[in-house]
């Protein structure tokens, strides 16, 4: 031991968060008890930290022998092709870098494309390459959205390391008994425990996985232990049953709709009116049929509505919220509630056999049109119904962009997404080419990857008459992002035309043109990329 090490240890106290403090701030700033500021200090901390260490090492009892690891288990998927292996370890190393100005160059960003990657591996069934494994679950540790397709993608090996790493914790609470050993679909007892002592992410992540494989068995399970779970826990349980609802749920939703806590009585009665054939979905077309009708003693037919006087107990077991938020009329918020949860082929008969767009384009007297339309949107896209989110769309090109009922763009956004993608996508180029692209952000989302070839067609041309325009391209680039992801691979060639700096008009921003030419080369550098990243993960088919 040096003499330097011998003066620190007779006065130094074996404080090691003391010691691990003075090494972060640095000997400059702080130095160990009872040693002078110099250049001997980072020595004596160091010498310091040894002294301590031996002395924490020797309070330690001896221990009995961990239990030696089991090996990983096998992933019998095929290997990936090496090609794509290289690719995976490129895309994973890729860092996005600090933007300062807003200019992001040529160069593609690789990480966005590393959720395309993954389904694509995952929709061919290849294997993750053990030695991946660490970057793919540190990359899905951070990005919430990629958790889903990297689990599927790593397989059973990712849970193995996700019991060795707390880093990694997530891969357990998303997969059904991560935390300890699944049971087998056919171990009816193994089910039963896990669901009566698992933790509680254990328990949704076992009914969510039971109930997409016997929806029946999920029910039994939850109603088993029902009465007495915690109300935050009975609302997640119960939201587990959305998927794959069915009309055999409607009696154990019945019974929720008594439940002591608001907030589960009310997602049952919003499942309960996604089932039009439900007691519920009678219930309320009975109440919402007696407050709107058709005039025909005017001129024009028109729809005249009486909205309710009360809210009663019954609406109220049936979902019906009594009070209206802050400036809310209250006989509005009770209307618009009724109508939403009725079954939309309660309107036909009431209103004289109309179609959904017949019963759209009818005049609603007295102001309440907003308010009526507005639900009728709610319901049809909690009943998936593209015939009535069709008419409350209305045309693309109308001045509005959308029926009167699309209030907001996020609205036609979720109307669309009750339409089949080629619907979807052909809608949504209606809208661009009419409006631009301004307002195209959010329905854009809902379309279809890649997009459909009408759709990418007009996104490029409103790209490029904003071009012409000479705005600057920054407005756009939540669109150009999309576009580097969603436009078809086959579209790179038909960019090259918009590489070239273009001649700047007297009005235009000055540089404009050259940041232009960047997004472009960048989105046909990205969807090049796209093209050769889908070719690694398609191996030839051997010659016969």
């Amino acid at each position: 031991m040096s003499s330097t090490t011998a003066a620190v240890d007779a006065s130094l106290p074996d404080r090691w968060e003391e010691l691990v403090t003075t090494a972060l701030l640095g000997t400059d700033r702080r130095t160990p008890p009872g040693v002078a500021p110099g250049p001997r200090a980072p020595s004596a901390l160091l010498d310091a930290a040894a002294v301590a260490t031996v002395r924490r090492r020797a309070g330690l009892r001896p221990a009995p022998a961990a239990e030696r690891l089991r090996p990983a288990p096998d992933d019998p998927r095929p290997a990936l092709p090496t090609a794509a292996a290289r690719r995976l370890a490129v895309l994973l190393s890729d860092r996005p870098g600090a933007s300062g100005g807003g200019r992001r160059g040529t160069a593609p960003d690789l990480m966005e494309l590393l959720p395309q990657w993954l389904h694509a591996a995952n929709a061919r069934g290849f294997a993750a390459p053990p030695q991946a494994l660490p970057a793919l679950l540190d990359a899905a540790r951070g990005r919430t959205d990629l958790r889903p397709a990297t689990l599927r993608f790593a397989g059973p090996r990712a849970l193995w390391l996700a019991r060795l790493n707390p880093d990694w914790r997530f891969a357990l609470r998303a997969a059904p008994g991560g935390g300890a050993s699944a049971p087998d679909p056919k171990d009816g007892e193994g089910i039963r425990r896990l669901w009566q002592e698992g933790l509680f992410a254990e328990r949704v992540t076992l009914l969510t996985a039971l109930r997409s494989r016997d929806p029946a068995a999920a029910r039994d399970l939850l109603a088993e232990t029902w009465a007495v779970e915690r109300a935050e826990d009975r609302l997640m349980f119960l939201d587990s049953l959305r998927a794959g609802l069915h009309p055999d749920d409607e009696t154990f939703l019945e019974r929720a709709l008594a439940d002591r806590s608001r907030n589960v009585r009310a997602t049952a009665a919003e499942l309960l009116s996604a089932l039009p054939g439900s007691a519920l979905a009678a219930r309320m077309a009975v109440r919402a049929a007696a407050c709107v009708a058709v005039d025909r003693t005017r001129d024009v037919p028109t729809i005249v509505v009486e909205a309710p006087h009360e809210c009663d107990a019954a609406m109220e077991r049936d979902g019906v919220v009594a009070k209206a938020p802050a400036g809310r009329g209250e006989r509005s918020w009770w209307l618009g509630q009724l109508v939403e949860a009725t079954p939309l082929d309660t309107w036909p008969r009431r209103l004289g056999g109309r179609t959904p767009e017949e019963i759209v384009a009818l005049p609603v007297a007295d102001g309440w049109q907003d308010e009526l339309h507005a639900a009728w949107c709610r319901a049809a896209v909690r009943q998936r119904d593209a015939a009535w989110s069709r008419a409350l769309l209305g045309e693309p090109s109308a001045p509005e962009a959308g029926g009167p009922g699309a209030v907001s763009l996020a609205e036609r956004a979720r109307l669309l997404a009750t339409l089949d993608a080629g619907e979807r996508a052909v809608w949504v180029a209606g809208f661009i080419e009419t409006h631009g692209l301004s307002e195209a952000f959010q329905l854009l989302g809902v379309c279809a990857v890649p997009w459909a070839a009408p759709l990418g067609r007009a996104v490029v041309d409103a790209l490029n008459i904003a071009r012409d325009a000479g705005s600057y391209p920054w407005s756009f680039s939540g669109v150009m992002g999309l576009a580097e992801r969603c436009l078809d691979p086959s579209e790179a060639s038909r960019l090259d035309a918009l590489l070239a700096v273009p001649d700047e008009p007297e009005d235009a921003a000055p540089g404009a043109g050259g940041y232009w030419s960047e997004a472009f080369q960048r989105l046909v550098t990205t969807l090049r990329l796209r093209a050769a990243m889908l070719a690694e993960l398609t191996p030839p088919v051997p010659a016969p």
